[in-house]
């Protein structure tokens, strides 16, 4: 992945409170109508024409673009690596991080970062917008000025929120806690399994005892994805034909399984000789609610209790966004063993521990 260093043309204040790089990736954030009214992506060269009030943030702004802007239903773990990697290359002169992405998939890049850059002690905050920030009622301003003062805010000299954050419509949440729930409305993200970690009313309000400690060890990251990975949500009816041809896919090494309620999924015979063969073949199975709030309890119920005896792997209350990453990234640094023995831990604050 290209990607340009861009002047906005502020003019640096002489005692910045902070130094901030905003990544912009692309996304409904940075559209613009043509001469034919389509929407194309516009030049973040002209973001001053926009949004103007960037210039009394006393920030010093760096901005970092991919050279083509990627609408978010393209994002692959590529373009995961390219951030991590300018985050990476540039966390040391740098007090926070902007990441300006487009909403569809936000929920997986934050969790993914959340889990790559380990040892983070800076914030690094994700946002975007429901409407242009050429349209008149757009969400972008709102949402890219309060997420550059999150990323500077500090207390005794310290960043107050030292982690992969997504802010959206007044609402600071954890990365790898996210999950888009509307399509129509700008209040699009919510975490349900963990709460808030600021509101944006008249003044910023930080859930100080939910926010994860700055780390004290030096910022390394891990980057190696592999994709062999695969979902599937059970329903009423569903047979082992559709089961059987997930996991007979190829070079599958691990299944993400949405099921019911707290971890409950069908106790038929068939079902569970399916799951027994591909757990012997060394294929990992976890367990994810479909609910957006709980979690899963494997042995709660009968239903759930069969899935635990024969080595199914609870995810707790991961969010499926949070798992899929999760799974990519242990299944590339690690292999499968080391997949197994970490996707019940937490690794960046996505799930309640035991």
């Amino acid at each position: 992945m290209n990607y340009k260093k861009i002047n906005i043309n502020t003019a640096l204040p002489a005692h910045p409170k902070a130094r901030i790089m905003i990544v912009y990736t692309g996304g409904t954030f940075g559209m613009t109508h043509d001469e034919n009214g389509v929407l194309v992506p516009f030049d973040f060269n002209h973001i001053l024409e926009h949004l103007p009030t960037l210039r009394s943030l006393l920030l010093d702004i760096t901005v970092i673009a991919f050279d083509q802007p990627i609408d978010s239903s393209n994002i692959a773990p590529v373009h995961w690596q390219t951030i991590g990697k300018i985050i990476f290359e540039n966390y040391e002169d740098q007090d926070g991080f902007v990441v300006l992405h487009g909403t569809d998939t936000m929920a997986y890049t934050s969790s993914a970062l959340g889990f790559m850059l380990q040892g983070l002690a800076k914030p690094v905050i994700f946002t975007g917008a429901q409407l242009p920030i050429s349209e008149p009622r757009s969400d972008a301003r709102e949402n890219l000025i309060t997420a550059l003062e999150i990323a500077s805010a500090k207390f005794k000299g310290k960043p107050i929120v030292p982690e992969v954050c997504i802010y959206f419509d007044y609402e600071l949440i954890r990365g790898c806690r996210a999950k888009k729930v509307e399509s129509m409305r700008f209040d699009a993200f919510q975490s349900e399994n963990y709460p808030s970690l600021a509101k944006a009313g008249v003044k910023i309000d930080y859930a100080v005892e939910a926010i994860m400690p700055a780390s004290e060890s030096p910022l390394s990251m891990l980057s190696k994805f592999d994709t062999n990975v695969a979902l599937i949500k059970l329903f009423p009816g569903i047979g082992a034909n559709s089961i059987q041809a997930v996991l007979g896919t190829p070079g599958l090494k691990a299944l993400v399984m949405e099921t019911y309620g707290a971890g409950n999924a069908p106790s038929g015979e068939w079902f569970l000789a399916v799951l027994k063969k591909a757990i012997a073949d060394n294929i990992l199975i976890i367990n994810i609610s479909q609910c957006p709030g709980g979690m899963v309890t494997q042995g709660r119920y009968e239903t759930s209790k069969t899935l635990e005896d024969i080595g199914v792997i609870s995810g707790a209350d991961m969010t499926t966004e949070s798992a899929v990453t999760k799974l990519m990234l242990l299944l590339g640094e690690g292999g499968v063993e080391h997949a197994r023995q970490w996707m019940g831990r937490s690794l960046a604050g996505e799930l309640t521990e035991n």
